[in-house]
């Protein structure tokens, strides 16, 4: 009997594939299905199928393991085990890059360490492992893969996964406005730009930089939330 090439990637997601054609689909990316005229389909339509079976499967897992937790925790850490970096960082963790079948010029570019490319494929898989063996085979690829993902995450405090929320969040809660940001200044070449980027909460600002815009704003933010934190501690 000839070895499924696939192996070592179902062993590292819990999961043995009957239909070992739907597993070789959700590593397909659209660039190899480009270039290969004899193939109709790659992992787009499976990646649309675990989107929604991740989120059911999370939230169900959720529901029956937090009694205590409310609607909008239980929506926050779901948010978080789901999103994209994370799906990514799971990706790599089952070293998913060595089994993307991708283009030539995708694989150059550097594809196969693409985040968006390993996040699509990790949902693609929990669509096909549904396609294949229904809920248990999706619970089984949950079980293994995302609930140790899921532990870490209900221990880091919620202000470092999203510090922006957080920050709104408690500006309103003491009667204050939503944060303003701004960029003040914008440095170094176009490849390599340095923004400083500053936030307004609470009647005060704080100041950071960073690579880009976006990341500007979320250490100027974890930054206001850690002196707002200390300061409400003292009162």
């Amino acid at each position: 009997m000839i070895s499924s090439p696939y192996k070592k990637l179902e062993q590292a997601i819990g999961y043995r594939f009957r239909k070992k054609a739907l597993l070789e689909l959700a590593v397909t990316h659209p660039s190899f299905r480009y270039e290969n005229d004899e193939l109709d389909d790659d992992n787009q339509r499976l990646e649309y199928l675990g989107d929604a079976v991740l989120s059911l499967i999370s939230a169900e897992y959720l529901f029956k393991n937090n009694p205590d937790a409310r609607e909008g925790d239980m929506s926050k850490l779901r948010s978080r085990l789901t999103q994209d970096r994370k799906l990514a960082q799971i990706g790599a963790t089952i070293g998913i890059s060595e089994f993307l079948r991708l283009g030539v010029g995708e694989r150059k570019n550097g594809g196969a360490e693409r985040a968006s490319n390993l996040a699509d494929a990790v949902e693609a898989i929990i669509g096909a492992a549904w396609m294949d063996g229904g809920a248990r085979a999706a619970n089984k690829i949950f079980k293994t893969v995302f609930i140790p993902e899921l532990g870490e995450l209900q221990e880091a405090p919620v202000k470092k996964a999203n510090p922006k929320g957080a920050l709104q969040e408690l500006a309103q809660s003491q009667g204050h406005g939503i944060p303003a940001y701004e960029t003040i200044e914008t440095a170094g070449p176009e490849h390599d730009r340095l923004f400083t980027v500053k936030v307004t909460a609470c009647g005060k600002s704080w100041t950071a930089q960073a690579g880009s815009k976006r990341e500007g704003e979320r250490k100027a933010a974890l930054q206001a939330l850690e002196e707002l934190s200390a300061n409400k501690g003292n009162d």
